[in-house]
């Protein structure tokens, strides 16, 4: 069956593909303990995505919390922690806004998703780990008093991955 995930990037600067090349390793890595785990009879998704919300939680919820000092994080903090220049270079990312209660992106391109193509998982599984990984960025808003809103991933075959990080109600 053929893919219907598009996924590519322009080549870009050599820190950039370093990134891109350290994201895809960790994508592989994980993508091969997840078809092990399976392979063993584990409920390898429900044990990965604790642990990688865990990740989001105590590592980067914590280190975006003290990217502000003496007050709770806002909406355009979370955008300089998690929309940074160069993971908008890393993953294409166009637009990024943000406001006090909101952090939003689009992205073009995911190194996770290409990682997991060139190991030949098929696009059902590539979702799964696509939305497993998202954990992290869960843990993160859940670390700061923010909800996660995934309008669309590109694991799932859309054009763009958009997450958005909101407090209160979502607004589409």
């Amino acid at each position: 069956m053929m893919s219907k995930i598009k996924n590519y990037a322009e080549p870009s600067d050599e820190i950039v593909e370093a990134v891109r090349s350290a994201i895809e390793f960790r994508a592989t890595w994980m993508g091969l303990i997840y078809d092990e785990m399976k392979k063993d009879g584990i409920d390898a998704e429900k044990i990965i995505r604790r642990a990688i919300r865990r990740c989001g939680r105590e590592i980067h919820g914590v280190r975006a919390k003290n990217t502000v000092e003496g007050r709770p994080l806002d909406g355009q903090d979370l955008e300089k922690f998690s929309f940074n220049e160069l993971m908008q270079r890393v993953f294409n990312m166009n637009p990024v806004t943000s406001d006090k209660d909101n952090a939003d992106a689009y992205l073009d391109y995911c190194p996770l998703v290409a990682a997991w193509q060139k190991m030949g998982f098929d696009d059902d599984t590539i979702a799964v780990l696509c939305d497993m990984t998202m954990e992290g960025d869960r843990g993160v808003a859940d670390a700061n008093g923010f909800k996660l809103h995934l309008g669309s991933t590109i694991g799932e075959g859309c054009e763009k991955c958009n997450i958005h990080f909101y407090r209160g109600e979502l607004k589409e």
